[in-house]
């Protein structure tokens, strides 16, 4: 069984919309960025797992992901392995690759995850979120909070507050259902703590300022705490400015064993502290990422004290509060006060999602959790430019997928470290 298990080469692509683009083509592009970084070739991989959700539902293509994408691009023959885990696929692929190489299978092998989510026909958009839930209790909840909608407003129909909520019904349909579970999760903070809204959109203002530094970002443009406050209400208190954009992209990453990196001399290679996955469940109190934070803390020896930067799953701005309680950075009910204090910002005390998370730097389902390790990668080898945090030794990735009962149904944390190859 191998011992140490490095990350060689990471690539990612800009993300963004890209309707002239197709899986085939992001995965290329991808594959060429990763092994450019790591100075390989084709050849030198020895299996691969390829990460990706909605090929199947906009272009039919239900099977054989993997190996259609990636023969397309020259590389073949190998085992590839096909990944879809909701938004931790591209994490599990990760996963997948490591514990390959741990079990003394392979000295050299690739994850990688290619998405297209953008489409111009915004409800088959959004209906395909919903394929990252039991599908049957959300249409039933769906459903009920329909006729629930429908009854108050015939019951406030000639109120102020009835005109109100006309017009807010005027974007049905216009976010994914993930919307309304984070934005309940928040307003359930918010009474049992004390959180504020304001706090929720400090954390999105950061993640806006973060991306204008990251040139792979889907957004680059930068936002105060007033403007995020002010952007339309998607689900209260979460406004479109606390929420990932809808986009497409691809990301890579090159796994080595020890034994591979001292033969091929490479002098900008992370090591593996911890690799691990949970899966969700419908008990109340699951705490997926309580669990797999520990079990993650317990393979690298160390503890939330010890991690330098974080690349966390934000889906919404609450999704990035409520991880950084559950990883130990601070009590649960003070991830709020956290971020209003600059303890995460680039030159905090625990900088989170420096990329710009992907709140800004973009979410294209598949390739969101090789996004994170990207940056990491990237920090750790003091390459982040204007971004960059000083100094950071490890580094950890939290990448969540699905939702099962009140949780994730899937959850993959990394935890990196700078080796004296860098």
């Amino acid at each position: 069984m191998a011992d140490n298990i490095y990350i060689i080469g990471v690539g990612m692509v800009k993300f963004g919309k890209y309707l002239q683009r197709n899986i085939k083509n992001l995965t290329g592009e991808a594959l060429d960025l990763v092994l450019k970084d790591c100075e390989l070739e084709r050849k030198d991989i020895e299996a691969a797992w390829f990460s990706n959700t909605g090929w199947g539902m906009t272009d039919f293509q239900h099977c054989i992901r993997g190996q259609v994408a990636l023969s397309a691009n020259g590389l073949d023959k190998i085992p590839i392995t096909n990944v879809e885990n909701a938004c931790a696929s591209a994490s599990t692929a990760l996963h997948a690759a490591w514990t390959a190489i741990k079990a003394g299978l392979y000295d050299c092998v690739l994850a990688i995850g290619a998405e297209k989510v953008y489409n111009e026909d915004r409800r088959l958009m959004m209906k395909g979120f919903m394929s990252g839930t039991d599908v049957e209790v959300t249409t039933q909840f769906i459903e009920q909070w329909k006729k629930d909608q429908k009854a108050k407003a015939a019951e406030a129909k000639k109120t102020e507050s009835g005109e109100k909520e006309k017009k807010g019904k005027a974007k049905e349909g216009g976010h994914s259902v993930f919307m309304d579970f984070y934005a309940h999760g928040a307003r359930r903070h918010m009474k049992e703590f004390g959180t504020t809204q304001r706090q929720l959109a400090a954390i999105a203002a950061k993640a806006h300022n973060n991306s204008t530094m990251n040139s792979l970002a889907q957004y680059t443009f930068p936002q105060t705490i007033e403007q995020v406050l002010g952007d339309y209400e998607v689900a209260y208190p979460l406004t479109r400015a606390m929420c990932a954009p809808v986009g497409d992209g691809s990301a890579a990453a090159i796994l080595c064993s020890e034994k591979f990196l001292k033969q091929h001399s490479k002098k900008r290679a992370a090591l593996i502290r911890a690799s691990v996955i949970k899966s969700g469940s419908w008990e109340i109190k699951s705490d997926i990422s309580k669990r797999a934070a520990k079990a993650a803390y317990e393979m690298s020896g160390m503890g939330p004290e010890d991690m330098n930067i974080a690349e966390v799953h934000d889906a919404t701005a609450f999704g990035e509060l409520h991880q950084t309680e559950q990883l130990g950075f601070c009590p649960i009910g003070e991830a709020g006060p956290l971020a209003e204090s600059g303890a995460t910002s680039l030159n905090g005390k625990i900088p989170v999602n420096p990329s710009g998370g992907l709140i800004s730097r973009g979410h294209p389902i598949g390739a969101s959790g090789l996004a994170q390790i990207f940056e990491l990668v990237t920090h750790l080898r003091g390459e982040a430019g204007k971004r960059q945090i000083k100094d950071p030794r490890v580094a950890l990735s939290e990448n969540g997928g699905g939702t099962i009962g009140y949780g994730e149904a899937a959850m993959c944390i990394h935890i990196l470290e700078k080796t004296g190859n860098l």
